[in-house]
């Protein structure tokens, strides 16, 4: 990244994404490869007359824990993570892998982690839903993600800088676009309490009473560019696709089918991947979904195996089996929030109310000006 981005890159995400005011404490979480990045955002903190803490990943140190780790040491949760996410009054995650392709850690010590962990992502949850806790989830362009996106690290990070708009020259003012935009759809979808998602491989309903769709307009992920809601946990019927690989734990799955009948899935298929989606639906919550959403940003012109870019692709919807969020009025709990996309460019259709809102990958004009 060049100087200018990385100020335009930063000033984004301390002024817009989690608008950091005098006297507010921000923890950003990244690795050594983003120092860059890190330096700008000091700056910018400091003109805000913030203060920054953070904690900075080392290559080479989950190879460690993995091979001499216990499960006491892997339920550990870092003391200032803890205190960031229960105290704090903002926070960047900044994703910069050394690399995507390390093995798991064995089973009981994934799980001694994710029992340890849950509390914390329950307070994550409860506090970033009324933004005591300001958040954002972002990349710093860097080999790995270079490679698992199929691009160079040249092709990529001018990626990140369409997708983030910082290559426009205002970003600030691009975002505020989107909301502007975006606030048309989502008022218009509070106004309704029933959804159906149609294409050729999926017909799936679902009812949102009591629940509210959320401008996702950059002040909590970056990039952004969606509408979701938390669907009633009892109301989803129906079966759906997602042609889009599904990617956790740095296992691939391709070409899942979920059947659902009163909320439950009761059904589950994979066309490669079966044994993760088996292992997944084990863990408690999972059997439900936490999220329904229209990915609307159209400058992601491609499938990065990111899901923070790919679940934004403008023409997709996903769905995510698991954690609600509460913001949006949603009650499942889960240790697990999984993201699963379906391309909606060929035929797709979203009926509200009965009433056709979208097709063929874009909300109706009356609805996107």
């Amino acid at each position: 990244m060049t100087n200018t981005q990385l100020n335009a890159y930063a000033h984004l995400l301390v002024n817009y994404c989690v608008s950091l005011q005098p006297g507010e404490r921000l923890f950003v979480n990244t690795t050594v490869l983003a120092t860059p990045l890190l330096k700008e955002i000091k700056r910018e903190v400091l003109k805000a007359g913030g203060h920054l803490e953070y904690s900075l990943g080392v290559e080479g140190m989950g190879e460690i824990m993995r091979e001499h780790g216990n499960e006491e040491q892997f339920a550990y949760v870092p003391t200032l993570y803890r205190e960031a996410i229960e105290h704090f009054e903002a926070y960047i995650n900044i994703r910069a892998p050394f690399n995507l392709r390390q093995p798991p850690a064995a089973d009981n010590l994934r799980a001694a982690q994710r029992d340890a962990m849950s509390p914390i992502v329950k307070t994550y949850f409860e506090r970033t839903a009324d933004r005591r806790l300001k958040r954002s989830l972002c990349v710093y362009p860097c080999p790995a993600l270079a490679a698992e996106a199929e691009m160079s690290l040249e092709e990529y990070t001018a990626f990140v800088m369409q997708a983030t708009k910082v290559d426009q020259p205002d970003p600030k003012a691009a975002w505020l676009e989107v909301r502007r935009r975006q606030q048309a759809v989502v008022d218009h979808l509070n106004s309704c309490t029933t959804f159906r998602y149609i294409n050729d491989r999926s017909d799936i309903t679902f009812t949102t009473n009591g629940r509210t769709w959320i401008n996702s307009d950059g002040q909590t992920n970056m990039p952004s560019g969606e509408v979701y809601t938390s669907p009633e946990e009892t109301s989803a019927n129906g079966h759906i696709y997602f042609d889009y690989p599904a990617i956790r734990d740095g296992k691939t799955v391709q070409g899942v089918t979920l059947k659902v009948k009163d909320g439950e899935i009761y059904e589950w298929h994979a066309d490669s991947g079966q044994e993760v989606l088996d292992e997944t639906f084990d863990i408690p919550g999972t059997r439900r979904f936490g999220e329904a959403a229209v990915g609307t940003n159209y400058t992601i012109d491609r499938f990065s195996k990111n899901i923070l870019f790919d679940e934004k692709i403008g023409g997709t919807v996903h769905m995510a089996i698991g954690q609600s969020y509460a913001q949006a009025g949603g009650k499942n709990e889960s240790s697990v929030h999984w993201d699963m996309i379906a391309d909606m460019k060929q035929g797709g259709r979203i009926l509200a109310d009965g009433k056709e809102i979208y097709r063929d990958g874009r909300f109706i004009a009356e609805l996107w000006s």
